[in-house]
């Protein structure tokens, strides 16, 4: 098999654990690097090999980085997963919404929540990537479900009665209708582009969270809101003053529903959207603007 695919391969393991596309690529780079200097003697099996490599050098890659906080909003790099029906290495990347939760576990809980729970690993083949025991494992997987577990908080939806959409701004560029987004994505942008809170609110949850993460160096309105009026107001004053001439597409990020904004032809805006349980109010709505996260996005015709 050659190099360009095993990067395929292995670049799920790497980004679940790492949460960064430019990191995961790096590990990768750094491991078939090294894969090519070695003696090749006693290696049985050269694909699992270079996963367990993989997954180790981004477990000690996760160890010296820094907890990043750019005022406590620190979001993963998205991923397009469109070809994920064709690509089976994309259905690999877990969901953007475990992905933020997965940034409260230490590196090792974390590799062993995705061996176990994406790549249906047995405790005895973990045991054997990480150099450790099957009861250490299990333990791991346990410290781990009940960190996620307690940050996981029910959905509350509201029963806000449905009223008439404005229309679009007519100074608003077209959604573009490449990919049709979900019923609920047209909703939204009906409603930011009318200027229709109440239209709003048949999308968004009461509980509603928004965070953005500007990266470093982006100057943000606002890091994070909570609650309806606060982000529905924030929701807005974004679309007016920053939005209102940008091109709009739905995209599929990390196998969720999401927006992207384009300015002049360039991507300056991700938006990946968590939906209830039934699928008709959003709950959180994770926003991407750091340059430097999104320039690996390519799903544009």
């Amino acid at each position: 098999m050659n190099m360009k695919n095993y990067q395929d391969i292995l670049f799920p393991y790497a980004y679940n654990i790492l949460g960064s596309a430019e990191d995961a690529r790096d590990a990768i780079q750094d491991v078939l690097y090294n894969y090519m200097s070695v003696k090749k003697e006693g290696i049985d099996n050269e694909q699992s090999y270079l996963i367990r490599s993989v997954i180790n050098q981004s477990i000690n890659i996760r160890n010296k980085r820094k907890k990043i906080s750019y005022g406590d909003v620190w979001l993963p790099e998205p991923v397009a997963t469109e070809g994920a029906d064709t690509n089976i290495n994309l259905k690999d990347i877990v969901s953007y919404s475990l992905l933020v939760l997965l940034e409260q576990l230490n590196p090792r809980e974390r590799a062993v929540f995705i061996l176990k729970e994406a790549f249906n690993y047995s405790h005895e083949e973990i045991a054997e990537v990480l150099s450790s025991s099957v009861e250490g494992s299990r333990k791991l997987l346990s410290r781990a479900r009940h960190k996620l577990q307690s940050l996981q908080q029910p959905v509350r939806t509201s029963t806000t009665t449905a009223s008439p959409t404005a229309p679009p701004s007519p100074t608003a560029p077209p959604l573009r209708k490449e990919n049709a987004p979900p019923g609920i994505l047209e909703k939204y942008v009906q409603a930011i582009r009318g200027r229709d809170t109440k239209a709003l609110e048949n999308v968004l949850s009461q509980d509603i969270a928004y965070f953005v993460d500007g990266g470093p160096n982006l100057p943000v309105v606002k890091k994070m809101a909570n609650g309806f009026d606060e982000v529905a107001r924030l929701i807005a004053y974004a679309y007016e003053k920053f939005q209102l001439r940008d091109t709009i597409e739905y995209a599929e990020i990390n196998h969720q529903p999401a927006l992207l904004y384009y300015r002049d032809g360039k991507l300056v805006s991700c938006q990946i959207f968590e939906l209830n349980a039934e699928g008709d109010k959003v709950v959180r709505i994770n926003t991407v603007l750091d340059p430097e996260k999104l320039k690996n996005i390519t799903v544009r015709n």
